[in-house]
């Protein structure tokens, strides 16, 4: 990518993290997502045209609301500038198939940018508010199996109802990823039941099962690995500095999302680095 479009697409994945904010905040308090005006959540104020730029209106106001003066919340420039270099990944993750224009490839291109924006949306909610939004990972759930017959219908290919000529094999695909998520959701109903939703929520099952839906196998393996891992080294550092007590609560989504990330983005890299650790 040249350096002007790699400008334009971290500016896009800014206004887009912009918009994410706004989901977050709202699905909240419940207030509509577009219809109503963005204000100061603490002075309720309408914000002017001008205080709306993501990260730059951030940067401009030194981090404080025009009108009230009460503080920003880091949250606005760190999932902006979080969801910008998402996009950068994404881009150029795919960047060599957007260049071979299909319709299989730009909405294999929206599906990424979609589910990478659920993820977003489920990290910060959940590290906030203790809860996966239904409103978030259902669609996501939806959108992604749709996404994997899509796959196997190849639409791209204009082959609409190649269905019934398409036999068992091409569906082995879906049903790799469509067990995979099975798997990984039971997985987590099991611990639900054996710790009585104190140890994993509900929630946790239904990203489980988006993160099948979306990795497969084996690259679930190798998430739920690494979510454990990040978890356990996270949960041990806050209770050794004092943040947290043994039986404290830590919400497990942000572990699993950043674990789906990395395998999504550098899936061979990562099982190979699982292998090493692991002394293999």
């Amino acid at each position: 990518m040249t350096f002007w479009l790699t400008i334009l697409i971290f500016i896009l994945g800014l206004a887009v993290g912009s918009f994410l904010n706004v989901i977050i905040c709202r699905l909240a308090t419940g207030e509509a997502i577009v219809r109503s005006r963005s204000h100061c959540p603490k002075c309720r104020q309408v914000l002017p045209w001008q205080d709306l730029a993501p990260l730059f209106s951030f940067c401009w106001l030194r981090g404080r609301c025009r009108f009230c003066g009460q503080k920003i919340s880091w949250q606005y420039p760190l999932v902006e500038t979080a969801t910008g270099l998402l996009f950068l990944l994404i881009f150029n993750w795919q960047w060599a198939i957007i260049n071979q224009f299909s319709i299989t490839n730009w909405v294999n291109l929206f599906f990424t940018i979609y589910i990478v924006c659920s993820l977003v949306v489920i990290f910060v909610y959940d590290l906030r508010h203790y809860i996966i939004p239904d409103k978030i990972i259902f669609p996501a759930i939806i959108f992604s199996v749709v996404f994997r017959i899509f796959e196997v219908l190849d639409f791209g290919h204009w082959n609409l109802f190649g269905i019934w000529d398409l036999g068992f094999g091409p569906w082995r695909q879906f049903f790799v990823y469509f067990v995979s998520a099975i798997a990984a959701a039971a997985f987590f109903a099991a611990i639900v039941l054996a710790t009585r939703g104190k140890g994993m929520g509900l929630g946790d099952v239904k990203l489980a099962l988006l993160m099948g839906l979306v990795l497969g196998w084996p690259d679930i393996l190798m998430a739920l690995f690494l979510a454990f891992f990040f978890g356990a080294l996270v949960g041990i550092f806050l209770i050794i500095v004092g943040r947290k007590q043994l039986k404290s609560a830590i919400p497990f989504g942000p572990f699993l999302v950043v674990a789906t990330a990395i395998v999504m983005f550098f899936g061979q890299q990562t099982i190979d680095w699982c292998f090493k650790f692991l002394g293999f």
